[in-house]
C-alpha cells in the first residue's frame, strides 16, 4: 500500500510565535523538566573538579541537553516541518531521542556519578580537611537519575501516541 502522507504540522505562520497546544501537553511539560534536570546535572558536575569517567558523564548530559532544547525549542515555535527528513516523522524522532538518547546516556551518565560518589563517600566524615566531592557527585547522580525517568515517561508518552496511530506529537 502507499505509504501515508506525513502529518500535518501547526499552520504555517509568517511570524515565529509560540505552539501553546504543546506547551500544555504532557510532552511539553516533560521536556521542561528534562531541560531543568538535565541543567542542573551537567552544571553540577561542570562546576567542581572531576576526572576519569566524569568526562564521558558530561559530555553525555551536554549531548542529551542540547538535542533536548533543540526539540523542545522546535516543537514549541510548530517548525519541526523545516527538519529534512526528520519532520515528517517528528513522533518517531521524539520517541527515539527519549527512549535510546535520553534513557540510555543518563542511565549511564547516572551510573558513573553514583560510582563517583559511593568511592568519594569517606570524604563525608567530620575533621576531613581535603575538598569533598561526595556532595557535588550524588547530587548529578539523583538528577541524572531523575532525568532519565522523565526521558522514560516522555517515551512511553510518544510510544502510547504513535500505537494508537496518531502522528503528531500533541
Amino acid at each position: 500500500p502507499p505509504a501515508a502522507p506525513p502529518p500535518p504540522g501547526p499552520a504555517a505562520r509568517g511570524s515565529l510565535s509560540i505552539h501553546r497546544a504543546f506547551l500544555r501537553s504532557p510532552l511539553g511539560l516533560l521536556r521542561l523538566g528534562q531541560l531543568l534536570l538535565g541543567a542542573a546535572f551537567w552544571v553540577t558536575v561542570a562546576a567542581h573538579k572531576y576526572e576519569g569517567a566524569a568526562h564521558f558523564a558530561l559530555f553525555a548530559a551536554v549531548l542529551v541537553w542540547l538535542l533536548t532544547l533543540a526539540l523542545f525549542g522546535l516543537s514549541l515555535l510548530g517548525r519541526w516541518a523545516l527538519v529534512p527528513w526528520l519532520g515528517s516523522r517528528w513522533l518517531l524522532t521524539n520517541l527515539v531521542h527519549d527512549l535510546v538518547l535520553g534513557v540510555g546516556l543518563y542511565a549511564a551518565a547516572t551510573g558513573i556519578m553514583g560510582y563517583k560518589a559511593g568511592r568519594k563517600s569517606y570524604c563525608n566524615l567530620p575533621g576531613y580537611s581535603q575538598r569533598c566531592l561526595y556532595g557535588a557527585y550524588l547530587s548529578a547522580s539523583v538528577c541524572g537519575g531523575i532525568a532519565a525517568c522523565l526521558y522514560l515517561f516522555s517515551g512511553l508518552y510518544c510510544l502510547s501516541r504513535r500505537c494508537r496511530d496518531q502522528r503528531d506529537i500533541v
